[in-house]
């Protein structure tokens, strides 16, 4: 995150390796922005940059002088990082208060005091396990209500921190991969590493992360840390880093990694697509739910709906019916949720206005019974048995799981008693399902439902615009880091056109467009060329990856010449780019080896329409049209292939068939338009060409129209240019 335009600048020009320039420009900056340290600092590194220069100027001859100046490099760009810091916390109230409160609260920030407190409370809490139950209880909860305060702070201090230093880094690699610190710390400290890189990108922290994904044995804090390198990655950084790409190339040596690296993607996206499906379950799958069931929500709580007892009688099936309907129901949003969807979002992110969402920590903090939230209200409510099967079985994300337990406190006094007796006996359900133990610890859920987590955080949190939004459209959209170059050249290219394919699939052509251009040279074989060729024929872009579609179909027959795919492909391109010659030779190698396929028939006859080989083409289109008489495909080419072939009164024909319809096809309208013309049936021709214009799906131009675009076909049906001109005149 940079807040200031000349911040960002900088960080352009250091991107750019333009060391003296970025000076320049940080010096001008804090001319305006005093910062007595960074002035400092700015000034010893102006220093060495020109005591460097000083000896290149004089003729020496430095084999060092590379490796100084990327040093150099580096010390400015973290100079610039901490500058936007210090800027970033001047212009929020809210990171600025964070930011004092956890400084000035008089705790011990140091690695060591740090990890000798949260050693210290593991061992306290193995302790209390030797204490009488009831004497046990009590303490444990004082325990550990004193340890979350003190680590709800360490969260704030780390993400408002500045960029770490080796030491530092180290100190706190060391602690996320000891095994004498519980890991509900360790998976709060690496959150809040991730939001701190995330804002700002720093080397270390993003070695951290890497580092603490290879290393560690718990698969929790391994999840969160992959996630939180990989969310971290950005564009200007990267090109001072060379060595972030020898660590992703290294660590994707493992299959492992390789496949977790896909489902995150995958994962990503299906985020992406959490408010396009909760639309879908509020407008298409709630309402049968609220239809179908037996509850009411009212203003004085959940009311059961009694059952009229003469539908026994006169509508013996509608109870059947409405259970079938509420069945068919969960069944959409369990097929959803199983397909990737996030199901909870639109519900639970209406329950995020309570005081505990205000406290940036309680996003990520692992959900646990000891928590005092929790703690305070599971077993001293009624359902408490409900709650316990819920938060233990139910996929919900972490952030969800608090949702419900605070919300389930404030209504279940309004709920009717035969319900709470079902929850007191743990029989109510949620829709999702339970889901097995193992299914819960895996890391492909684990990883989902922190995603979910985080992407609650940056849409509901009240103060959400004071971060990078990892999930927010930018110049580089981090939540495609398939397109990143740090990935180029490494083994996760075998799995790009996977991801390219899911991309197409749901719609992300954007995402798979960049993916394809961040497939190095060697690596672009002939699935890279069918993906390519293929987005440009659906987004009808002129070129991506420097190829066109007709290029791209071309390179992969250059491949694989016997690939069908690749032929259709071409072949449409082809038919796109006009050359309906070679379009149609491919079609009819398709046509050869399908011969029961109509749409390559059909193909070949379009194909020779447009080359005005009218009398081949119909010898296929009235097999097609002899074969299925109602397919309006076939009618449609047939009737323009009749005009091409003067044969207007056929051709009229299928067109008044065509036109018999309260909504006709556009296309149809003007091809008709054209063929009454061409028959001299000048007004029904004139009220066509009307009726086409002023819909509002196309735009009519007659004079480009007539005299350009089909001027050569109009001359050939015999309209003279006289007749052209009285034509324009009529529309």
């Amino acid at each position: 995150m940079v807040t200031n335009e000349s911040l960002t600048t900088i960080i352009h020009t250091l991107a750019e390796r333009q060391l003296g320039k970025a000076i320049v420009q940080m010096e001008n900056y804090l001319a305006v922005m005093a910062q007595p340290q960074a002035i400092e600092q700015l000034l010893q590194l102006k220093t060495d940059y020109e005591l460097m220069c000083d000896y290149w100027l004089k003729g020496f001859d430095d084999p060092q002088r590379e490796t100084l100046y990327d040093q150099l490099l580096r010390k400015m760009y973290v100079l610039t990082m901490n500058v936007c810091i210090r800027a970033y916390l001047r212009n929020s109230t809210f990171v600025s208060n964070t930011y004092s409160r956890v400084r000035n609260g008089g705790r011990d920030w140091t690695p060591a005091g740090l990890r000798r407190i949260m050693e210290e409370f593991v061992s306290d809490v193995a302790l209390l396990d030797l204490e009488p139950e009831h004497i046990r209880k009590e303490k444990l909860q004082k325990v550990y209500d004193l340890h979350l305060g003190m680590m709800s702070d360490l969260f704030d201090y780390i993400w408002t921190s500045k960029l770490w230093s080796d030491g530092v880094t180290e100190a706190f690699t060391a602690m996320l991969l000891s095994p004498t610190l519980d890991t509900i710390d360790q998976q709060i400290l690496v959150s809040a590493i991730t939001l701190s890189t995330i804002n700002f990108f720093g080397i270390n922290k993003f070695r951290l992360l890497m580092t603490v994904y290879r290393e560690t044995a718990d698969e929790h804090v391994r999840q969160r840390a992959l996630i939180g390198w990989v969310l971290s990655l950005e564009t200007e950084a990267y090109k001072l880093y060379p060595e972030v790409h020898d660590m992703i190339s290294e660590v994707t040596e493992d299959p492992r990694c390789c496949d977790e690296l896909a489902e995150l993607q995958f994962q990503l996206m299906y985020c992406l697509k959490t408010e396009s499906d909760t639309q879908k379950i509020q407008t298409e799958i709630m309402p049968d739910l609220i239809k179908n069931n037996s509850l009411r929500v009212t203003l004085n709580g959940i009311e059961e709906v009694e059952d009229d007892p003469m539908d026994d009688v006169l509508h013996p099936e509608l109870s059947e019916q409405r259970m079938e309907r509420l069945e068919e129901s969960v069944r959409k949003m369990v097929d959803m949720q199983r397909q990737g969807s996030d199901i909870f979002f639109g519900g639970f992110s209406q329950m995020k206005r309570f005081p505990f969402f205000q406290v940036v920590v309680n996003w990520f903090i692992p959900f646990f019974p000891q928590h005092p939230v929790v703690s305070n209200i599971v077993g001293r409510v009624r359902g408490s048995k409900f709650i316990n099967t819920l938060i233990t079985t139910a996929p919900f994300c972490d952030s969800d799981k608090y949702s419900f337990v605070i919300g389930y406190e404030q209504t279940v006094s309004r709920m009717p008693e035969n319900l709470l007796s079902m929850l007191d006996r743990g029989e109510a359900t949620v829709i999702g399902g339970e889901m097995a133990p193992e299914e819960l610890q895996s890391p492909a859920f684990l990883r989902r439902s922190y995603l979910q987590g985080m992407y609650r955080f940056y849409k509901v949190f009240p103060v959400r615009s004071e971060f990078v939004n990892p999930f927010g459209d930018a110049a580089y959209p981090r939540y495609v880091f398939f397109a990143h170059p740090a990935f180029r050249q490494t083994k996760l290219e075998s799995r790009f056109g996977q991801a390219v394919a899911f991309f197409m699939k749901h719609g992300f052509y954007e995402a798979a467009k960049a993916t394809l251009q961040n497939y190095s040279d060697e690596a672009r074989d002939a699935q890279f060329y069918l993906l390519n060729g293929r987005v440009l024929m659906r987004t009808r872009d002129a070129s991506n990856a420097g190829l066109t579609a007709v290029q791209s179909f071309e390179r992969l027959l250059q491949l694989d010449p016997e690939n069908e795919r690749g032929w259709a492909g071409y072949a449409r391109a082809l038919f796109e780019a006009g050359d309906y010659s070679l379009a149609c030779q491919y079609y009819r190698r398709l046509m050869e080896k399908h011969d029961d396929n109509r749409n390559y028939q059909l193909n070949v006859a379009v194909c020779l329409t447009n080359m005005n080989d009218y009398e081949a083409a119909l010898k296929l289109l009235y097999k097609l049209n002899y074969e299925a008489p109602d397919d309006n495909g076939v009618n449609r080419v047939l009737a323009w292939a009749l005009v091409g072939a003067a044969k207007y009164d056929q051709a009229l024909k299928i067109y008044d068939r065509l036109l018999d319809t309260d909504t006709p096809d556009a296309e149809d309208l003007l091809n008709a338009a054209y063929a009454h013309w061409f028959a001299r049936q000048l007004p029904r021709a004139i009220d066509l060409f009307r009726r086409y214009a002023s819909l509002d799906s196309v735009t009519f131009n007659p004079d480009h129209e007539f005299l350009v675009a089909e001027q050569p076909m109009i001359a050939r049906h015999g309209i003279t240019p006289l007749e052209v001109q009285l034509m324009i005149a009529q529309l």
